[in-house]
């Protein structure tokens, strides 16, 4: 059955002093204003941002603004401009009360911005913080803003940041039959990628529809490289509110295929998973409603039984960094009700119709793992024409 070990104290500080070390050394793309100033003068501009796009705590748009660059629309992904949309809730188009600023959705009826949005657009400026998991839907956003800037005849500017999941690569990539919003290029689960790696990925292999390419300007960072570990001065969502839970979001997020609660509405969100009637584990927790954070979450106010993994993530994830398959089969072995384990979801979030196949069939971690590996090897193989940065210990363990 799962297992975690404890982690000490002494070495938990370790681990963070170091992080934050690294973090200082660190200049984002957006904090070099230099250097992409320039492009915007004299230009109308948008913005694709949120709540996590800051200058040393300052908001992009608020810096832009005081440095006398013209900016006609803010667009908004999911979870919102201020980040404070639930998983999954529909976003508004409105006008921001503190800019005055129209905020087009880019998470309601349309995820591309229209023709009609960007004819008052020169330039569209992309600056969100990433976790690095292909069905985590900002580069999803990407996706679209960069095909809409290429059908209009638009420039689109990256400002690059930090990958938290940056330091591996794994999992099944994905095949194109079940492409989404949450999976849209066939990438591992776990790209190993910056957005302005990513950005250039989806140029140079002609992703975009009827294999446009888009104006692409890219400001790189600054003092980094793929073997770093980074602590987001900003939560990047509502249930990803700290460095464990984030950790832990590429292996947790398969759950959301099934019928188990993963902690939304709880303090604990993506670093406990359970469900009413679990026959195993020592954790139990009530999901709540939490308006903007979790609303409606699953299993809300029944009391569910399971693992709380902060443990996990502080100690085996700092030592083995890869998709941990084994909590989710010992879980469906113990399941008493193995036929309603799974839901429609878990298709899209693995990328294929196999995994959960392989869960029921009773296949191993290891058996699976050894399924993944011809496509993350050709992933890898073009992969590194789009680094930026250095990736000399990028981890891959094969099976």
């Amino acid at each position: 059955m799962f297992e975690y070990k404890k982690i000490g104290l002494l070495t938990a500080c370790f681990i963070a002093f170091n992080c934050y070390l690294l973090t200082a050394q660190i200049i984002t793309g957006a904090q070099q204003i230099n250097a992409y100033l320039p492009l915007l003068n004299g230009k109308k501009v948008g913005l694709i941002v949120n709540q996590t796009s800051v200058i040393n705590g300052t908001h992009l748009v608020d810096s832009l603004q005081k440095l006398g660059v013209s900016i006609t629309a803010i667009f908004a992904p999911e979870h919102g401009f201020r980040g404070d949309h639930s998983a999954g809730a529909k976003v508004k188009s409105v006008t921001d009360e503190k800019t005055g600023l129209p905020v087009i959705s880019l998470y309601g009826k349309n995820y591309k911005p229209s023709a009609e949005a960007l004819s008052k657009v020169d330039v569209m400026i992309f600056d969100i913080q990433d976790v690095g998991a292909r069905f985590y839907t900002y580069i999803s956003t990407l996706h679209y803003a960069m095909e809409a800037c290429a059908e209009n005849n638009k420039q689109m500017i990256v400002l690059d940041r930090p990958n938290p999941n940056g330091f591996y690569v794994d999992g099944p990539v994905l095949d194109m039959k079940y492409k989404s919003f949450v999976g849209m290029h066939p990438v591992p689960i776990v790209h190993g990628l910056t957005v302005g790696e990513y950005a250039g990925m989806i140029n140079g292999q002609k992703w975009l529809k009827d294999s446009a390419r888009c104006n692409l300007t890219v400001i790189p960072m600054q003092g980094y490289d793929h073997n770093m570990k980074y602590i987001l001065p900003v939560k990047p969502s509502p249930n990803l509110p700290s460095t464990e839970s984030i950790a832990l979001y590429p292996s947790l997020c398969l759950f959301e295929g099934t019928t188990y609660s993963l902690g939304r509405g709880t303090d604990m969100p993506f670093e406990c998973v359970g469900k009413p009637g679990c026959k195993v584990g020592s954790y139990y927790f009530t999901p709540k409603n939490i308006s903007g954070v979790a609303e409606n979450p699953p299993q809300m106010n029944k009391e569910c039984r399971g693992y709380v993994l902060t443990p996990f993530a502080r100690y085996e994830l700092q030592k083995e960094p890869r998709i941990h398959l084994k909590l989710m089969i010992d879980l469906y072995r113990a399941d008493t009700a193995q036929s309603r384990f799974f839901i429609d979801f878990i298709n899209k979030l693995a990328g294929n119709d196999r995994f959960q196949q392989q869960i029921k069939a009773g296949l191993s971690e290891t058996e699976i793992r050894r399924s993944w590996q011809p496509g993350i090897e050709s992933y890898l193989a073009y992969r590194k024409n789009y680094l930026l940065y250095t990736d000399a210990s990028l981890i891959y363990t094969k099976p």
